[in-house]
């Protein structure tokens, strides 16, 4: 995941404190250091659902806190009326005395705050009949059942129509109320826009003021409760004169084969028209066996026609088929031939098909990826029309994935162009460089514990080292510019600030997208504590400093701008660079991709800096920050990449300073022995720079290295290494192990929730690793895959129904052995324990990769098979119009209300006036959200309600869906 980012200032360099928190699309438990409630006093509701097939079943249990104090070290018990038999539980313990059940609170899940919920779940063997439980009760005190939401199914139009300006479009909702409730009214909705509301069934409305453009539209059903639930959205299209209409947009079709589109016309024309087909360009292999003409008439306009194309028996790659009517706006279809036996890379157009559709709301007007198309989500994005660095590099790795299967390379070009183009600073953004001084890179300023610990103070007196890397890029590049993405963007400018590319501070009107930053106050600092704040702080907005001085004490301020780059994220661009060519290249394309290719070369050779202390420190026993010496040379390298690096400067370009800064935390997550070996080794990526690959061979080893460190007794890599204890060269514990000198950190850079617990991270870097190992055969990466891929396969479940389960959050004890390169330790005092389970989509697609990559170079069977039930689970029961998704409960969306620090004294506002003061709270700071449509579920749960449940599409787990199924069915279908 992203990073978090940082300001500095004055009127010299200066480097603030930059210890970064993000929120995991996980669910934080949200705990309360107050009294527990009696158990007299306790109200409780639970929500009981099943995932059943026939002969078991899994059972996920919701238990909210409908109180208004804190449940402590709550226990649940409820009862079958049949054999039902326990196999195994989850988030608690779990134990069953005849038809009882009983399920005791885990030591980290033992509080339930006020309004608070929290989940456990079993798995059950059965015969018979299975009835729900109805007596659940907790700590002796029977509970109700949570109420549900209404159920919204928006029945029209349908996916994918397309309409003119100024014709009706159609929508029709069907609701029905659960737990006796009745529907009250059922809203229509563009996105965000309030289209109408209908209070009769059948709940229906024909709006005619769309102007032309793509919409995502949705129904929002309402109860007498007050409860609230929205349809999956639909995409539609709306031309601005007539069209020729033809569907699905992207087609497939096996060698020997045929596959059909169908035709029609985007509104009732006034006499007879002719539709012509033709193959546009692209394979000849494929070709019309239908008419090459088709008639509407103004009673059939609305009608599809079918067009059929058929494959010869050899060819590969796609063809673009054109529908053409005079005066209309003319239609085309993508035909993409493939192999006899291609299940899974038609899965992959399919989804491709879905997330590219520009109705479905994947992407701005701009082409930029969202983080999700539901604006609704606080995860490391603190809304999901903002855009990461990670969702910009997912593109393109998605587009390279498109060319090998099509043979089409104009959209990875196209991808990194855009990613270039908005998420790469400008050397506007950036305009003093050149008076950033390599022996004095940033001032020093301490890390703090708690965000109520800041400002930090700057200390000049504290020695740094020199950068050993910007001369010889300016060499090689000709320019003192970073090139390099920054992590976070305001893709729709919701916040106001207006920091598009070449511009600060232009303000609410500028529209989107707009640089922004957020994470800036150590690790204690999660999402729901931020203060968002411009990347170019020219003091419009915030207080009297703009933001700079609720982050840095110092005693004057100057106009600035800054940057913060998510290692993870360049090292993934430049992995999906090394397939996109390694891929024209066998399909004799590979002068296609050059220049890009030769781009990521670039961004590779800026991401060293991702390698180095944040004050450019020697690495290893750096204790002191008057102690610990100063770097020279590369000394101050640790070769791995570090959570982010950062630049900035004045905005003023005769004000003579500029600084750069490393990061001295360093996560096993982020790791990419790839893109390491192909910046080292393979011709087309080697860097310009004169050390560049030499370095990039040495972070490979040491990449390899740091994994085998922090591999658990079990299989699992714990968190990571620090050179900057606390991040202020604090003194570690007695006994702490190291790496190279760097000293274990079990949850390195943030710690609400431990960033060591997201199984995601286990499954993101294990697949770079399987790929590097499937491109090479090193030894070395296999010995830590070999270990990991048991550990995780002993804690997946495949049901008999194809629903699978996989692990969610993970619990650490221990500690690795120091690392001794010549005789690695085998870490028997590092434990890890799964401490929940999760079905979710786009973490169990990574691990498919994972699973992929490593079976089909180590024939490894038993990863083969599980690579293909997750893929085959998730394709055939979490299929929706927008892609694949499952439902999540968000217990951490109490946390709407939290407070947010800002120093007794200090006022500011936000660009839309929204004040900021020691009374702030994350919504009083982002007063948006209470025009989202989803805000009712927000208030409804902040009252007392139940848990909101939510079914995200996030852009990079739908491209990770789409890219496992092509990797599958490149390497082993």
């Amino acid at each position: 995941m992203p990073p978090r980012t940082r300001r500095r200032r004055s009127v010299r360099r200066l480097l603030l404190t930059y210890a970064t928190a993000l929120s995991l699309p996980l669910a934080a438990s949200v705990a309360g250091a107050v009294p527990a409630a009696h158990a007299a006093a306790v109200q409780c509701g639970v929500d009981y659902k099943t995932n059943d097939w026939g002969s078991g079943f899994t059972a996920d249990i919701t238990v909210t806190n409908r109180s208004s104090t804190p449940v402590d070290g709550w226990t649940l018990t409820y009862s079958y009326g049949g054999d039902q038999r326990l196999t195994n539980g989850w988030n608690g313990t779990w134990s069953q005395s005849g038809q009882s059940l009983t399920v005791k609170a885990a030591d980290w899940n033992k509080t339930i705050a006020a309004g608070a919920a929290v989940t456990t779940g079993a798995q059950f063997a059965y015969s018979g009949a299975n009835a729900a439980p109805t007596d659940f009760a907790l700590d002796g005190t029977s509970c109700t059942g949570a109420h549900q939401p209404p159920i919204t199914v928006l029945t029209s139009p349908a996916a994918g129509a397309t309409y003119t300006v100024g014709d009706a479009v159609p929508l029709a909702a069907t609701a029905a109320a659960a737990d006796g409730a009745s529907i009250s009214k059922v809203e229509f909705y563009s996105d965000t826009t309030l289209l109408g509301t209908d209070t009769t069934a059948p709940y229906t409305l024909a709006t005619s003021s769309l102007a032309a453009g793509d919409y995502s539209l949705y129904a929002k059903a309402y109860d007498s409760t007050g409860a609230s639930a929205e349809s999956t959205p639909v995409g539609v299209h709306v031309v601005g004169q007539p069209a020729v209409v033809a569907t699905p947009a992207q087609l497939s079709v096996q060698q020997g084969k045929s596959a059909t589109f169908d035709v029609k016309l985007s509104t009732q024309p006034a006499a007879n028209v002719t539709v012509s087909l033709a193959r546009a360009s692209g394979n000849t292999g494929l070709s019309l066996a239908s008419a090459a003409s088709l008639t509407f008439t103004p009673a059939n306009w609305n009608t599809a026609q079918r067009a059929t194309v058929t494959a010869d028996a050899t060819g590969t790659g796609a063809a673009v088929f054109a529908a053409t009517a005079p005066g209309r706006t003319k239609a085309e279809v993508t035909v993409t031939e493939l192999g006899a036996s291609t299940t899974y890379d038609a899965r992959f157009l399919s989804l491709y098909g879905k997330i590219t559709d520009p109705a479905n709301g994947y992407f701005s007007p701009q082409g930029i990826p969202y983080h999700s198309v539901e604006t609704l989500i606080v995860e490391a994005p603190d809304q999901g029309h903002e855009s990461t660095s990670e969702a910009y590099s997912y593109l393109i790795w998605l587009q390279a994935m498109y060319g090998k299967v099509t043979g089409d390379w104009s959209k990875f070009n196209g991808a990194w162009d855009t990613m270039e183009k908005y998420m790469i600073p400008t050397h506007a953004d950036q305009p003093t460089n050149s008076f950033y001084n390599v022996s004095k890179p940033a001032t020093y300023a301490p890390e703090a514990d708690l965000p109520s610990q800041y400002p930090a103070q700057l200390d000049p007196s504290v020695p740094v080292g020199n950068d050993p890397i910007a001369g010889e890029l300016k060499s090689a590049y000709g320019t003192d510019d970073i090139y390099g993405m920054h992590w976070l963007q305001d893709v729709d400018n919701v916040y106001g600030y207006g920091n598009a590319p070449g511009k600060c501070e232009a303000g609410p009107t500028a529209g989107g997208p707009s640089y922004i930053n957020t994470f800036q106050r150590g690790p204690q600092e999660s999402v729901w504590e931020t203060v968002p704040q411009p990347t170019c702080d020219a003091f419009t907005y915030g207080g009297k400093n703009g933001y700079l001085d609720l982050f840095t004490k110092d005693s004057s301020y100057a106009k600035q701008w800054k940057f913060t780059d998510a290692p993870d994220a360049d090292a993934r661009a430049v992995q999906a660079a090394y397939w996109a060519d390694v891929w024209a290249k066998q399909q004799g394309k590979g002068a296609s991709v050059t220049a890009t290719v030769t781009k990521a070369a670039k961004m590779g050779d800026y991401l060293r800096y991702a390698m180095y202390d944040k004050y450019f420190k020697q690495q290893g026993n750096c204790v002191g920050p008057t102690t610990c010496p100063a770097g020279s040379g590369k000394n101050s390298s640790s070769y791995l990449l570090s959570w982010y690096y950062a630049w900035g400067g004045a905005t003023d370009t005769s004000a003579g300073w500029s600084w750069r800064i490393g990061s001295s935390h360093v996560h096993g997550g982020y790791q990419n022995p790839l893109a390491a070996w192909a910046l080292s080794s393979y011709p087309d990526l080697k860097p310009k720079s004169a050390t560049g690959a030499a370095d990039w061979s040495t972070s490979l080893k040491r990449q390899l290295e740091f994994y085998r460190w922090l591999q658990s007794d079990e299989g699992a890599i714990a968190g990571g290494a620090t050179n900057s204890w606390q991040g202020r060269y604090a003194t570690p514990p007695t006994g702490t192990p190291t790496f190279y000198g760097m000293f274990y950190d079990e949850a390195p850079v943030y710690h609400d929730p431990p960033s060591n617990q997201w199984f995601g991270f286990q499954a993101w870097s294990m697949e770079r690793v399987a790929e590097y190992y499937q491109q090479t055969g090193d030894t070395a990466a296999k010995t830590v895959l070999a270990k990991w891929v048991s550990w995780a396969l002993s804690k997946t479940t495949v049901n008999p129904d194809g629903t699978y389960r996989i692990p969610a959050t993970l619990q650490w004890s221990g500690k690795p052995d120091t690392w001794n390169s010549a005789s690695p330790g085998a870490n028997s005092g590092l434990h890890v324990t799964v401490a929940d389970y999760t079905d979710d989509v786009g973490v169990a697609a990574a691990y498919a990769k994972a699973l992929t990559y490593y079976g089909a170079k180590s024939g490894d069977t038993a990863a083969k098979t599980t690579a293909k039930a997750l893929l085959d689970g998730m394709w055939n029961h979490s299929q929706d119009a927008l892609g694949i998704a499952v439902p999540e409960t968000r217990t951490d969306y109490k946390r709407f209300a939290d407070p947010v620090y800002v120093p007794s004294g200090w006022s500011g506002t936000m660009p839309n006036g929204d004040k900021i003061d020691s009374s702030s709270t994350f919504t009083s700071l982002r007063s948006f959200y209470k025009n989202d449509p989803a805000w009712s579920k927000i208030e409804t749960y902040l009252a007392g309600g139940a848990a909101p449940v939510f079914t995200y599409h996030r852009f990079w787990a739908q491209a990770d869906i789409a890219m496992a199924m092509g990797a599958y069915a490149e390497l082993l279908e």
